[in-house]
């Protein structure tokens, strides 16, 4: 994975003061976290996810890109490619194809392809005015590409529960799941997460989310941080979205996500 080229990296770095050596171990213990948790936006642009999937024979498009800042450390995707389709009512399918990078101070710049993500949005309830919904959203990073750079140690699946409530022009979702993490020094986490939005205008929502992962490696902790965002319609079809975040739990981390939508 990711997180195991950056660590060996940094544990190749050649230390002489126990300050800097201490430094050292604690940007390989929290690099961890940060890569492999922020390469995947559940719902765009928030990390929470909502149980409604696309209409029936409707598509949606989205040209993305996600980044996670750090003092002398950036990583994301650039850009990443998102396509969803209702293929059923009540049924969606997901894809997701990420070109991502890694820009590590004084260290050479990281670019390249490495796993797809494929999932199946299912809703298993809607109330009859649909101002209540619940559904699962079974999620698989697939090893597509070889890469030095963006190593992967095989099959991820991520199987979460969402639920949704909404009063006119105020919309809260949320829920969690369990993300299944091979390879060596990994470990099996859930994320969980709620977010509520309200639409200001026929061409601006905004909103916010608050999400918290346990441990997804041995090196790493537990982590709590939040996101401010929300969609700008320009027509019926064609939609920005984006969002701006912090760590909480973590000093200096910044999240953000910017994008095209384009629903058909």
């Amino acid at each position: 994975m990711v997180v195991s080229s950056i660590i060996n990296r940094l544990n190749n770095f050649n230390v002489i003061s126990p300050a800097a050596n201490t430094l050292k171990k604690i940007i390989a213990a929290s690099l961890g976290l940060l890569i492999t948790g922020n390469f995947l936006k559940a719902g765009p642009p928030f990390d929470t996810d909502d149980p409604e999937p696309v209409g029936f024979r409707h598509w949606e498009y989205y040209l993305s890109s996600l980044n996670t800042y750090q003092p002398g450390f950036i990583t994301g995707t650039l850009p990443h490619i998102e396509i969803n389709y209702g293929f059923s009512p009540g049924f969606q399918f997901h894809m997701e194809a990420p070109l991502n990078f890694n820009l590590i101070e004084n260290k050479t710049f990281q670019y390249g392809y490495s796993t797809t993500e494929l999932g199946i949005k299912y809703r298993f309830f809607k109330s009859r005015d649909e101002s209540f919904q619940a559904g699962i959203f079974p999620i698989f990073e697939v090893p597509t590409l070889k890469s030095k750079d963006f190593p992967s140690n095989g099959l991820q699946v991520y199987l979460p529960v969402w639920i949704q409530k909404s009063w006119k022009k105020l919309t809260t979702y949320g829920g969690a799941g369990y993300w299944f993490n091979p390879g060596t020094g990994n470990k099996n986490w859930v994320f969980a997460g709620w977010e509520v939005q309200y639409d200001l205008t026929d061409h601006l929502t905004l909103g916010g989310e608050l999400f918290y992962r346990t441990p997804q490696s041995i090196d790493t902790n537990s982590y709590l941080g939040f996101n401010l965002g929300g969609f700008i319609n320009f027509t019926d079809n064609l939609h920005l979205i984006f969002s701006f975040g912090h760590s909480i739990t973590r000093d200096r981390t910044f999240m953000s996500y910017v994008g095209i939508l384009v629903t058909i």
